[in-house]
């Protein structure tokens, strides 16, 4: 029998009355990272490993938003990102476990090597793949996929925003910080003074931020900037925690709310380098360390910078003592070996330049 989420135990009416399928393997590991600094005590959350097939901290969301589409009756999913999203691979993962097909519309970014495996990726797992260069046409194609789909079926397609980073995705999130309060009450680590976590879409860390303060706990949120200013700023990150917590209290009057304000949250800013997807030395030494050190994979788009941040934090001598928690939001399960043995040439051509031009020259260096 598969144990019922801590939110859901702690608020009954939840399970009553949001939308949830479940994929994921919970609760992940919690692990010291022993050595890794002098001064403070420093763990991982193992995020990596949150589902059998694919991991990394998309599952938490989409368990909620896909069981929206599944409540809508919705035969496709339809989302959003870069060309080497992880959040639109898992997207299509899962929508395909549950019998749905999955469409991923994408946007130019820097080259890496993990742009190509998640492109043969999503052509292995039946993925639609649409190429834009701006938000507009992004926005304007979803409008016409949406209505061409509707009129061949007669069954919406569900829209997912980037990252999954709507409230109800983030709610997965505020279930993560009651799972790790399950942990600490275990004495699986002490309470956290502070939780590193990459803030790509801002629903991690606004569901752990909202969480913890539901929990009453002592521990903050570093949110370790990875995109750009005008998506990761202090408003949209209060915005967020205030629609996700409206969300829950209209389904659960039980969980008391208050407004937060945009310096109710940290964003680190000092560690995104010159743009979103490029890699800094800073973030690439600090993965090579952790994989050397601890065997845990990190990339150089999200959890290398965020690690990077998390390293500096833990030997400087103003956190002598300290508890930090490092958040891994990388998925780190194997894909089928065929899964990227395919030709890259059977994806649209837009994106065939990801496969023939170089990557980033950091890239290499990572381990």
């Amino acid at each position: 029998m598969v144990k019922a989420l801590p939110l859901f135990e702690a608020y009954p009416r939840l399970k009553e009355r949001l939308p949830f399928v479940s994929f994921g393997i919970y609760p992940t590991p919690v692990e010291p990272l022993a050595g890794c600094s002098p001064l403070c005590r420093v763990y991982v959350k193992r995020d990596d490993l949150s589902g059998g097939e694919y991991g990394g901290n998309k599952i938490r969301k989409l368990e909620f938003v896909l069981g929206e589409a599944r409540r809508q009756g919705a035969g496709e999913a339809l989302t959003f990102g870069c060309d080497g999203s992880n959040h639109a691979l898992a997207t299509g993962i899962y929508a395909k476990k549950m019998g749905m097909r999955s469409i991923s519309i994408l946007r130019t970014q820097h080259n890496a090597r993990y742009v190509r495996s998640n492109l043969l990726k999503s052509l292995y797992y039946g993925i639609q793949l649409y190429h834009c260069e701006t938000l507009e046409e992004m926005e304007t194609l979803a409008a016409s996929l949406e209505r061409q789909r509707l009129e061949e079926t007669g069954r919406p397609v569900y829209r997912i925003p980037v990252g999954g980073s709507s409230p109800l995705g983030t709610v997965g999130f505020v279930n993560a910080a009651f799972e790790l309060k399950e942990q600490i009450d275990a004495g699986l680590l002490p309470e956290p003074d502070r939780i590193y976590a990459a803030a790509g879409t801002l629903g991690t860390v606004a569901g752990l931020t909202l969480g913890l303060d539901i929990l009453g706990m002592k521990t903050r949120v570093v949110a370790v900037r990875v995109n750009s200013e005008t998506r990761i700023n202090p408003q949209n990150y209060a915005g967020l925690m205030n629609a996700t917590a409206a969300l829950l209290h209209q389904a659960d009057p039980g969980i008391s709310i208050r407004a937060y304000a945009p310096e109710d949250t940290r964003i680190e800013e000092g560690y995104y380098g010159a743009d979103y997807a490029m890699f800094t030395e800073e973030g690439v030494r600090a993965a090579n360390f952790m994989r050397k050190t601890y065997g845990i994979a990190l990339d150089g788009t999200y959890t290398g910078k965020t690690f990077a941040a998390l390293l500096d934090a833990a030997r400087a001598e103003e956190n002598r003592g300290k508890a930090l928690l490092f958040w891994n939001t990388l998925n780190s399960r194997k894909p089928p070996p065929e899964a990227l043995q395919g030709d890259y040439h059977n994806l649209p051509k837009d994106f065939w330049p990801c496969f023939e031009q170089k990557v980033q020259p950091l890239d290499g260096q990572l381990l």
